[in-house]
């Protein structure tokens, strides 16, 4: 860890260790010998006249070995690729050369019949990252969530002074707050699991031409929407020798959003505890500076928002680039999707980050009250539509009048103001009633 390059590697493997499962290079091949011999498996049920059908029972062991994949055994893929410089066809060399233990090898050239290696990375990257969705990051954005509800709850009703413009503004609720951003995020989360991924498979340059010519009698487009279904995913129609990359490039958007909404929590929640809103629970033995013994910083927070803004950053390079390619096909998209487990990761430490910050919140609500008292002019709303309501003359301007750029409102200067209205006991009782503590609307 000491030598890793990257922080995702290195400073915070015990973060992202969990997604090392979907985006190494181990998983890559993984994943990719899956699709292969799923394929495999599909031709020998297609009723193809020269292939004969394969046992059930080898069938299985083909199944079970797959899901057994030994890390020596992904070694031996590299060491293929190290001769054929060329990575799904050292998956093609590898499976070939496994043939002979179920007693297949004379099947040896269905391996990867027919199909271009984009059939297979286009497969196995989809899977790759709807596994990943819903085994570790979606959890750790449902975690986020969670303790935002917990604390919705929790701080439910209690009174603060909103900020407009970082002015003071018409008291809200700290629990409704900590709503907006659940509601937010939950939001992105419905449109983030209506998406459909999707795969390519469809030969060299998405025609299934060496399908076709060679066995005519196939329908291959049929075959293939079939194959990829069972997989979990839905098949591209209409490609060129790759995916074009546009739900892929959707669900990054998605995930973008997610991860803008809680870029703009963690700026809340840090000028918050700026403003001396919440404190946060002490850790034995952590420094918060190597100079100042006081200091507690709000790092969680910092730290969330700085590995959201390099993901978002990467997710917004793969939506942008991987839809383009130039005519049928060139290589950029391969190094770029090699890619996709960095932002993945940056997000998951952000996650995991956020959360943490979540937990140590301790609200301070003499500071709340405080504000709250110190800032009466926000009651000149309330006051001048009440005023409204009883058609009383230019009601907003009195109000404006009396508040705006005075600094020295306070409760004393607001029932002078009430006590000089011209209107009946009742609703200047009803005025006087109103303060920033229970101005609030709904909770």
């Amino acid at each position: 860890m000491l030598s890793a390059i990257s922080p995702i590697d290195g400073r915070y493997a015990r973060k992202t260790n969990s997604l090392s499962k979907f985006y190494s290079e181990e998983a890559l091949i993984r994943y990719r010998i899956y699709v292969e011999i799923k394929y495999f498996i599909a031709l020998s049920k297609a009723g193809i006249k020269n292939l004969d059908p394969i046992p059930q029972s080898k069938i299985e062991a083909l199944e079970n070995w797959v899901q057994n994949l030994r890390i020596e055994d992904c070694q031996k893929v590299k060491d293929h690729e190290a001769v054929t410089n060329h990575d799904v066809k050292a998956v093609e060399y590898f499976i070939k050369d496994h043939l002979a233990q179920f007693g297949l090898e004379e099947y040896s050239e269905w391996i990867h019949f027919g199909l271009t290696s984009q059939d297979i990375n286009n497969t196995a990257f989809p899977l790759m990252i709807k596994d990943s969705l819903i085994e570790i990051i979606e959890p750790a954005i449902h975690d986020v969530v969670n303790k935002l509800k917990d604390l919705e709850s929790e701080f439910e009703g209690i009174p603060m002074l909103a900020r407009t413009h970082g002015q003071a503004a018409s008291p809200t609720t700290l629990g409704k707050e900590f709503r907006v951003f659940s509601e937010r995020i939950i939001h992105q989360l419905v449109r983030l699991n209506r998406l459909d991924l999707h795969a390519k498979f469809g030969g060299a340059t998405g025609n299934f031409n060496a399908h076709k010519v060679s066995l005519p009698e196939i329908n291959w487009p049929s075959f293939a929407d079939g194959f990829i279904f069972d997989l979990g995913l839905k098949r591209y129609q209409t490609t060129t020798q790759i995916a074009h990359y546009d739900v892929l490039a959707e669900l990054f958007d998605t995930i973008k959003r997610i991860n803008v909404i809680l870029i703009d929590l963690c700026r809340d929640l840090w000028t918050y505890i700026s403003m001396d809103y919440f404190k946060q629970k002490v850790v034995k033995g952590e420094v918060g500076s190597s100079a100042m013994p006081h200091k507690v910083n709000p790092i969680d927070f910092e730290n969330a928002e700085g590995n959201l803004g390099i993901a978002n950053s990467i997710f917004t390079f793969l939506s942008e680039k991987l839809p383009i390619s130039r005519l049928q096909r060139d290589l950029t998209d391969s190094t770029v999707l090699r890619n996709v487990g960095v932002p993945m990761g940056h997000s998951l430490i952000a996650y995991t980050s956020a959360l943490k910050g979540l937990n140590k919140l301790k609200l301070n609500q003499e500071k709340l009250n405080e504000d709250l008292d110190d800032n009466m002019a926000v009651l000149a709303e309330a006051i001048q539509n009440i005023l409204r309501r009883e058609a009383y003359p230019k009601p907003y301007e009195a109000l404006k009048e009396l508040t705006r750029g005075n600094s020295r409102i306070n409760r004393e200067s607001i029932d002078q103001f009430i006590d000089g209205l011209e209107v009946n006991d009742e609703i200047k009782k009803e005025l006087r009633a109103i303060t920033p503590h229970n101005y609030i609307g709904y909770k």
